[in-house]
């Protein structure tokens, strides 16, 4: 699938904002049902005081990983280097939280607000190797967008 193509719903979803936590919903919901490899997609925004992320909107099955700690899993690692991850293949990383056995790839984007990482976006897909650069441009777009709304 072209990801372009989902902009402009994307957009709409943004331009349609009337909450933020359900703005995202809608877009993990959208990404979810219309990427065949995006079998679990979610926002963690970070609690900067604690600090640790907090599970705001997910689509695909529900996971026992509400909050992360910084540092911990993949999410957890971007919540501290401020840079994208993408893993070819989850069983390979010696940090990887396991949320489901069928999880093979994953990517985690951050989401910056002023210059300063507020969230993320975390996909998991049952493929192995799932992610490439269009996907990471994709969705560093989509936290572009979100971002606006925080």
């Amino acid at each position: 699938m072209n990801l372009d193509t989902l902009k402009p719903q994307i957009t709409d979803i943004i331009n349609n904002n009337v909450d933020v936590k359900k703005t995202m919903q809608s877009i993990c919901d959208l990404l979810q049902s219309n990427i065949d490899t995006y079998n679990w997609v979610g926002f963690y925004m970070a609690h900067q005081s604690e600090p640790t992320l907090h599970l705001w909107s997910q689509a695909g099955i529900p996971t026992d990983h509400l909050v992360i700690p910084f540092g911990k899993g993949i999410c957890g690692q971007v919540a501290v280097s401020n840079s994208n991850f993408v893993v070819e293949d989850v069983h390979a990383q010696d940090n990887y939280i396991a949320c489901s056995i069928h999880v093979k790839s994953e990517v985690v984007i951050p989401m910056f607000k002023d210059g300063k990482n507020i969230g993320q976006i975390d996909i998991d897909s049952n493929t192995i190797n799932a992610f490439n650069e269009a996907d990471e441009r994709f969705l560093e777009w989509i936290n572009v967008q979100v971002a606006t709304l925080l």
